[in-house]
């Protein structure tokens, strides 16, 4: 067998054996926590339902996995992309933050959305239904303008 032939079967063989390596899914039951941010601020439906098919894949407790999410590496890539996501915001867990963290994160969520950085263009490639739309963007300010946090004024240089 030649050189080549060895090493393209060891790559096959490795690609077989992580497949049984899977990460820890992030779901959990019930689907809106005690501690979700709907328990902090009141949401019109219309908020909470862009949040939720928006941004609660990466930024809550509950990600709906699509079939390639089953391929290794890319489940591996999958998971550290939503752990980082929670670890920077997580709707399911808002009402365990501190107050200053709290305004904090809704002053990031009307950056996000007014800027469009939210969501990620890696992300947006295969999830084109998560963009967020003028619509979108208008329904989540008139909320954000609702709420007893004080958002600091940007102004471009």
């Amino acid at each position: 067998m030649s050189k080549s032939k060895k090493v393209a079967l060891g790559i096959l063989v490795l690609l077989v054996i992580i497949q049984f390596i899977r990460p820890e899914k992030n779901i959990s039951e019930p689907f809106i926590t005690e501690n979700d941010i709907s328990k902090v601020y009141a949401l019109n439906d219309d908020v909470h339902q862009i949040l939720i098919k928006k941004c609660y894949d990466c930024h809550s407790n509950n990600t709906a996995y699509p079939w390639y999410n089953n391929i290794q590496p890319i489940a591996w890539w999958m998971a550290h992309h939503v752990n980082e996501g929670k670890d920077e915001l997580n709707f399911s867990e808002f009402k365990t933050y501190s107050q200053k963290r709290a305004n904090h994160k809704i002053e990031e969520i009307s950056d996000a959305v007014n800027e469009g950085w939210m969501p990620l263009d890696s992300y947006l490639w295969i999830h084109h239904e998560a963009k967020i739309t003028a619509e979108d963007r208008s329904l989540i300010n008139a909320w954000i303008k609702t709420l007893p946090v004080t958002l600091e004024e940007h102004t471009s240089l």
